[in-house]
């Protein structure tokens, strides 16, 4: 096994390109693309959890709406995460907001009642895993500094799920 001298030889030289280097290849403005409605996807989340937390209404709404927020801050860390990515692959972040919401793998959600809020934003949880898992499986060993960040990514989504699970099951 030996490395490969001619992609060390490139390395040397475009130093514009910061970390872009020929390891990177063609399959980067793929990845673009997909961390770019990855992105669309935290962003249309923020909206979701922050307008539930806003307008959640009843008993046990006070707590539920508290953690609402904690959740949109949480889902906001991302969509920075995954922006700065972007930028660091040679792309530009899409904040486009005519279009979040047809390239978001997520629904936005506008009900009124706390038990349905949850569940909107338990389904929105399970579709970010399913389609950072397939993202995960799909990048697999052409980027692995991507593949952490959505690793840890995923790992955020499947403890919010399991938090809104707990809560529908009161």
């Amino acid at each position: 096994m030996k490395l490969d001298t001619v992609a060390l030889d490139a390395a040397r030289s475009s130093l514009e390109q910061g970390a872009m280097t020929p390891h990177y290849g063609p399959w980067r403005y793929e990845i673009i693309k997909m961390l770019n409605d990855s992105l669309a996807t935290e962003l249309v989340c923020v909206l979701r959890y922050k307008r539930h937390h806003f307008t959640a209404d009843g008993l046990a709404s006070a707590h539920i709406a508290e953690e609402f927020l904690v959740h949109a801050g949480e889902e906001a860390v991302h969509a920075d995460r995954l922006a700065k990515r972007i930028v660091q692959l040679g792309g530009e972040p899409d904040f486009s907001p005519e279009s979040l919401t047809r390239r978001s793998h997520a629904a936005y959600d506008d009900s009124r009642d706390l038990r349905q809020m949850i569940r909107s934003n338990l389904i929105a949880e399970r579709v970010a895993i399913e389609a950072y898992s397939q993202l995960i499986t799909l990048i697999g060993d052409k980027d692995s500094t991507t593949r952490r960040l959505l690793e840890d990514i995923l790992a955020d989504e499947q403890k919010h799920a399991e938090e809104l699970r707990d809560w529908l099951a009161d």
